[in-house]
């Protein structure tokens, strides 16, 4: 058996796409400033003319899913961080948003195989997001920190797993997950295919 951990440094060799949301861009821009910081003194160019770190910006936290998968799926990246700040109104917005976000993040990790990391705040003040964000410590630094070690981790392990194979011009693909047998989670066509076989 085989014991796989990230580390923090073998930072040169990464690369990051970090999707920042601008509505509450007081607090966004201080996660950010704490996530760059951590990824400089772990070698990390954050300079945006660099090869190692794509910034992008999208109109608030609702949008960061939808960017975090296409990221992803560019397959440019070995970890997407994602930041944002969604903080309580007198509203149900919300609940809504919040949801919606972290379920997005999420699905965007675990539909393409990169560590998607959820770096978006959601409290219930403004004080407490400031808190989070450089007041009383910045939560920025230890989104990167998770990046770094989950980029370090899926390197290893896609250099000795067998579940990801190399093809000749050394992209690395993952081996296909076996059909559904629950018809509920098969797409529409095995569904009928199966049901024409009865």
């Amino acid at each position: 058996m085989a014991v796989f951990e990230g580390n923090f440094t073998s930072a040169s060799s990464l690369k990051f796409a970090i999707i920042i949301g601008r509505f509450n861009d007081l607090v966004t821009g201080k996660l950010l400033q704490g996530c760059q910081d951590c990824l400089k003194r772990h070698g990390v160019d954050i300079n945006p003319e660099s090869t190692q770190v794509d910034y992008i910006w999208v109109p608030g936290s609702f949008e960061i899913p939808l960017m975090a998968r296409q990221a992803a799926l560019s397959r440019n990246y070995d970890a997407v961080i994602c930041l944002g700040a969604v903080i309580k109104g007198q509203t149900p917005h919300f609940d809504y948003v919040s949801a919606e976000v972290s379920k997005g993040i999420a699905a965007a990790s675990f539909q393409t195989g990169v560590p998607v990391i959820f770096g978006v705040l959601t409290t219930d003040t403004m004080q407490q997001a400031l808190e989070r964000a450089g007041i009383k410590g910045n939560h920025g630094w230890n989104y990167a920190m998770n990046a770094l070690e989950m980029g370090s981790l899926m390197q290893q392990f896609k250099s000795s797993s067998s579940v990801y194979a190399s093809s000749d011009d050394g992209t690395i693909t993952t081996q296909a997950l076996p059909v559904a047998s629950n018809p509920a989670l098969a797409p529409e066509s095995t569904v009928e295919q199966a049901n024409a076989n009865d």
